[in-house]
């Protein structure tokens, strides 16, 4: 790389954290100004986060840009991870009025009785947060499907081709967003050696379609079993749905959907900002939100 080129990127870098460190003060909280969501009743598909004291925010522009961009009225399940408060609590509930919000105590007492037949599962829900998006999920489930959906996800326009999947009763597998590259806690090899599964590349588990019933309890304690399954912590979760989805039936979505870890949305409906990029997502989303004046009909219809 020429000096030319390093300070070209240095430059951006650090007019993109200048950018993003004011957006979150000062755009971030213009999302409490926006009316709630008075519609989320349709059980055709129920929409299922989870949330913390660190993104609640941020999960409000996602689930609202998702409201607002897609028209339609899914049903919602937020999940505590136990950061949230009371206070954050009532807050999502003013936005999201119909709502359900699982406080963690609760899904506690509910889940891990549900989870006695099968020790490892059980073991991983006690010990990994990210696991809730697994089981908790599924156990609080209304819906044939479930519209996976992190909170560092913004949509610009109509998802057309997720909610088409979604939608149309024929298409019977997971369709998921794909990743950069995949990041699993178990190889291909592995998977097809201990369970005859062929291993999707590039599943990334931030948004995508998932119907219940390719979540099977006893097909998550089968891929425990695997040597060194038990990983990094933020990519058991997105292992375990790669290994359900692969034995159930699964396809990503087109690419315009995929991460990517370059500056600029190219026109997608959407944006998922995982880590690397989460500063774009200040610096980025949220202004082109703003810009298209998006955030002034989110809401209330």
């Amino acid at each position: 790389m020429s000096l030319g080129s390093l300070y070209l990127r240095l430059r951006q870098s650090y007019a993109s954290g200048l950018r993003a460190v004011y957006a979150q003060r000062y755009l971030l909280p213009q999302i409490f100004e926006t009316p709630p969501i008075l519609s989320t009743e349709d059980r055709s598909c129920e929409i299922h986060v989870m949330t913390c004291a660190k993104d609640w925010i941020e999960l409000i522009w996602a689930l609202k840009s998702f409201y607002y961009s897609s028209r339609r009225e899914y049903a919602l399940c937020i999940h505590d991870d136990g950061s949230l408060g009371m206070s954050r609590i009532a807050e999502l509930q003013r936005h999201f009025p119909k709502a359900r919000i699982l406080e963690r105590t609760r899904a506690d007492a509910d889940v891990l009785p549900s989870l006695l037949d099968f020790p490892k599962c059980l073991v991983l829900r006690r010990t990994n947060k990210l696991s809730l998006k697994i089981f908790d999920f599924h156990h609080y489930l209304r819906s044939d499907r479930m519209l996976l959906l992190d909170s560092d996800v913004l949509f610009f326009q109509k998802p057309i081709e997720l909610l088409r999947r979604i939608e149309t009763p024929a298409y019977l597998r997971n369709s998921v967003n794909g990743d950069v590259k995949s990041c699993y806690t178990a190889t291909a090899e592995t998977a097809l050696r201990f369970s005859g599964v062929k291993l999707v590349d590039r599943f990334n588990s931030g948004v995508g379609l998932i119907h219940r019933d390719s979540v099977q309890l006893q097909w998550i304690e089968e891929f425990l079993n695997f040597p060194h399954i038990i990983g990094h912590f933020w990519l058991i979760e997105q292992t375990i749905y790669a290994l359900l989805s692969s034995r159930y039936g699964c396809e990503l979505l087109p690419d315009e959907y995929s991460v990517h870890l370059g500056v600029g949305t190219r026109g997608a409906p959407m944006r998922h900002y995982v880590g690397a990029v989460r500063h774009l997502l200040y610096a980025e989303g949220i202004p082109q939100l703003l810009r298209s004046r998006s955030i002034d009909r989110i809401g209330a219809r």
